[in-house]
């Protein structure tokens, strides 16, 4: 088990609360790393707040936030085109439902398991708390690998996942979204099998396509909140996105639409990376570039390693994250724990001025210390990529409504939702000095939220 950062609060009185809480979750949790992590980053700054507020530890508030509500497991048989008979796990966490039904991704890919499906779901519920909107936490999927299949093997696995899950979910109780391995094609085929089994049109699933009840903007939400965010963070400083340089990793849904926005705003991405490296481009990654890049990766499935075969000005880095090169923004947009203290600490070394985080937790503990020790203006993910269960979540209203809005009218109350969500951060995690220490500020204002729901409705 790793050891405690002391990160916020080092004076005894709080300390021993925290290790004295996080001793009895590891004891229950000890296979599950990725949560117990996740839930560390939360109670540091949870537990003195509530000495502070002695009625959410009266009504052991964060001993009931930090146990699933429900967690269910199936296995997932189906048929390879082979013939073969194949079996997956399934999963889904419905973690809690103080402020509205279960909402949170599926995730396909080989790595899910328990721990990083309940790291995910505990996240979500502060996250979901953030954007204002009525959702409880959940998280859910498969160790199931999309990667390489057929498109009629993926149909029949998700036909049958959705068999099993239909049963726990529905539009006011469970509604799953899309997440890695979980894109427009899945989402289709389970939608399908959920309305063929219950017989309805319901919108117990958000990232649809448009043409059946999807929202403009939801596949854009996540990156472009994340640059949403960033500007709110430089506008403390008065300051903003044009002309900055901005490393991101990732060259997924996030890291592109990231990207997207950052050009928009006239800043100038240098890097973006797969599991096999990074690419580094001083020019910039402009438009054109952009839209090479996203046929690469989502309709020929290519190597970002193929970048500098159509843009020899750029170099390739094999094996390697872009956190070494000089840059004034960092965007961390591809998965958990990507971003070590090693990697902050050259961050910072190169006058890197704000890391933002878009994927779920990819900065280590370690590196999160080093950022808030060093004043380095630091997002977590459960505030700055909120934007795209968010969306979700407008998506969910437009299918109550049976109507679409527009592009526009849909950007305009994500925009909004992420002012919010950064007015929140600021008002719980300003510090005496002016620092805004956004972890504190978002596990906070997530936390109040839900906690107080969670003693209005009694010990449930």
């Amino acid at each position: 088990m790793r050891k405690p950062l002391k990160q916020y609060y080092k004076m005894s009185k709080y300390q021993h609360l925290i290790d004295s809480f996080m001793k009895e979750l590891e004891l229950k949790n000890s296979h599950e790393p990725e949560f117990i992590q996740a839930v560390e980053e939360v109670v540091e700054t949870v537990i003195p707040f509530m000495e502070s507020n002695p009625k959410y530890k009266k009504a052991k508030v964060l001993e009931r936030i930090v146990e699933p509500e429900r967690v269910i497991q199936f296995r997932v048989p189906w048929i390879s085109d082979s013939g073969e008979p194949q079996v997956n796990r399934g999963f889904r966490v419905e973690f809690n439902s103080a402020i509205g039904p279960y909402k949170g991704g599926l995730r396909f890919h080989p790595s899910v398991n328990l721990s990083i499906l309940k790291f995910l779901g505990f996240e979500q519920i502060f996250k979901n708390s953030l954007t204002t909107l009525p959702m409880g936490g959940g998280k859910g999927g498969s160790d199931f690998n999309p990667k390489g299949k057929s498109d009629n093997e993926v149909m029949k696995f998700c036909q049958s996942f959705m068999t099993e899950l239909s049963r726990h979910i529905g539009p006011n109780t469970d509604v799953p979204a899309g997440d890695i391995g979980v894109g427009g094609r899945e989402i289709g085929y389970m939608f399908g099998q959920y309305k063929r089994l219950r017989n309805e049109f319901t919108g117990v699933l958000t990232g649809k396509g448009i043409n059946w009840g999807g929202s403009l903007i939801r596949p854009e939400a996540t990156g472009y909140g994340v640059v949403y965010f960033a500007e709110k963070m430089l506008n403390t400083k008065k300051d903003n996105l044009k002309n900055k340089i901005i490393a991101i990793s990732g060259s997924g849904n996030v890291a592109q639409f990231a990207c997207e926005k950052c050009i928009q705003l006239g800043a100038k991405v240098v890097t973006m990376s797969d599991s096999k490296g990074y690419i580094y481009d001083s020019d910039g990654i402009d438009t054109e570039k952009l839209s090479w890049i996203m046929n690469l990766k989502n309709v020929d499935r290519g190597r970002i390693s193929e970048y500098i075969k159509k843009y020899p000005n750029a170099t390739f880095h094999a094996s390697k994250a872009p956190w070494n090169v000089k840059v004034d923004l960092a965007l961390p947009c591809a998965t958990q724990n990507e971003l070590k203290e090693e990697d902050a600490k050259l961050l910072v070394k190169n006058k890197c001025i704000a890391v933002i985080e878009g994927a779920n937790m990819p900065c280590s503990p370690e590196a999160i210390s080093f950022f808030t020790e060093n004043k380095i203006l630091f997002s977590p993910g459960k505030a700055s990529n909120a934007g795209g269960v968010a969306t979700s979540g407008l998506e969910m209203s437009q299918n109550s409504l049976r109507y679409n809005w527009t592009r526009e009218e849909v950007d305009e109350k994500l925009h909004n939702i992420m002012l919010n969500i950064h007015q929140q951060c600021v008002a719980f995690g300003k510090q005496e000095d002016g620092y805004i220490d956004y972890v504190k500020g978002a596990n906070i204002a997530g936390f109040v939220k839900v906690a107080d729901a969670m003693i209005d409705q009694g010990i449930v």
